[in-house]
C-alpha cells in the first residue's frame, strides 16, 4: 500500500507542474483565440461600416472585409500556436507547406481568388449593375473574393464564381447612360411604307423618354415572306429601355392599326392544279 502511494505521490510530483505550467498556458491560448476570433468578426464588419461612411465603392466592401478577415484569423491562430510553446517558425514553415498542398488541391478556389482580383482591378461591371455573364441575367449584388452575387429579374439569388466570370464574356447593360430600343414591325405588302414610318416617328417624337439627337429612325430590314419588316430605333435612357421597349411594341400596333395599316400574319398560297 505505501509503495502505491509512493509511487502515486511521484507521478503527481513529475506531472503537476507540467499540468499547471502548460495547462495555464493552454488555457490562455484557448481564451485568446475565442476572444480574438470575435474581435476579429466584428472588427471585418466594422470595417464594411467604415468603408461604407468613407463612400468607398461598394464593389470593394466585401472583397476588402472578407480578405482581412482572413489575413486576421491566420495572424491569430499563429500567435495562438506561439503562446502554446510551438516555435513559429516551424508553424510558418508547416502552414506554407500545407498552404502549398491545399493550393494544388483546390486551384480552383485559386482561380476564383485570382479572378475576383482581376474583376476588381479591371472593373468590367461594380454592385448595382445589370450584367450578362455564364449564361445569367442579373443585377450585381456583391463582389466576394471567390464569387459574386447576382440578383435575376425574378428575384433568385445566384452564386457565380470569380475565375468563370473574369475568363468569359461579360455584358454590362448599365454601364452607358443611354441605350438604344430596336423594336421590329410588319406590315403588308400593299401598305404605304412612308405612311408606316410617319406614324412610328409621330409616336416616338411624341414621348419625352425618347432623346432626339439621335433622331429616330425607322428602317426596312427585310422584304419577308408575308410582311415588309420595318425596325423603329430611338435612344433612350438606360433606366427606360424597357419601359419603352414594352410600350411601344403595344403603341406602335394601335397606331399601325389606327391609321388604316394592317400587320399581316404568316399565310402561304397554295395553287391545285385543275384534274
Amino acid at each position: 500500500m505505501e509503495a502505491e502511494y509512493n509511487q502515486l505521490l511521484e507521478l503527481a510530483n513529475t506531472w503537476l507542474p507540467l499540468i499547471v505550467h502548460y495547462g495555464g498556458q493552454l488555457t490562455l491560448a484557448l481564451v485568446t483565440l475565442v476572444i480574438g476570433w470575435w474581435l476579429t468578426n466584428k472588427l471585418s464588419k466594422r470595417i464594411t461600416a467604415l468603408l461604407t461612411m468613407k463612400a468607398v465603392d461598394p464593389t470593394l466592401h466585401g472583397f476588402i472585409a472578407s480578405l482581412a478577415n482572413i489575413v486576421l484569423k491566420v495572424l491569430l491562430i499563429v500567435s495562438v500556436a506561439s503562446m502554446i510553446g510551438v516555435e513559429t517558425t516551424s508553424f510558418v514553415a508547416a502552414i506554407g507547406a500545407a498552404g502549398l498542398a491545399i493550393g494544388l488541391a483546390l486551384q480552383g478556389s485559386l482561380s476564383n481568388f485570382a479572378g475576383g482580383v482581376l474583376i476588381l482591378l479591371f472593373r468590367p461591371f461594380k454592385a448595382g449593375d445589370f450584367i450578362e455573364a455564364q449564361g445569367i441575367s442579373g443585377s450585381v449584388v456583391q463582389i466576394q473574393i471567390f464569387h459574386t452575387v447576382l440578383r435575376t429579374g425574378d428575384n433568385k439569388i445566384v452564386v457565380v464564381p470569380n475565375g468563370a466570370l473574369s475568363n468569359g464574356t461579360i455584358t454590362n447593360y448599365s454601364r452607358e447612360a443611354r441605350r438604344r430600343v430596336d423594336i421590329p414591325f410588319g406590315i403588308d405588302y400593299g401598305d404605304d411604307i412612308k405612311q408606316a414610318r410617319d406614324v412610328l416617328l409621330a409616336m416616338a417624337r411624341e414621348d419625352s423618354r425618347v432623346h432626339q439627337d439621335p433622331e429616330p429612325v425607322v428602317w426596312v430590314t427585310a422584304l419577308a415572306d408575308s410582311s415588309v419588316n420595318l425596325q423603329l430605333r430611338v435612344w433612350v435612357d438606360t433606366a427606360e429601355y424597357w419601359n419603352v421597349m414594352f410600350g411601344f411594341t403595344e403603341q406602335g400596333k394601335v397606331r399601325l392599326e389606327g391609321a388604316g395599316l394592317s400587320i399581316p400574319f404568316p399565310q402561304r398560297v397554295v395553287h391545285q392544279a385543275a384534274k
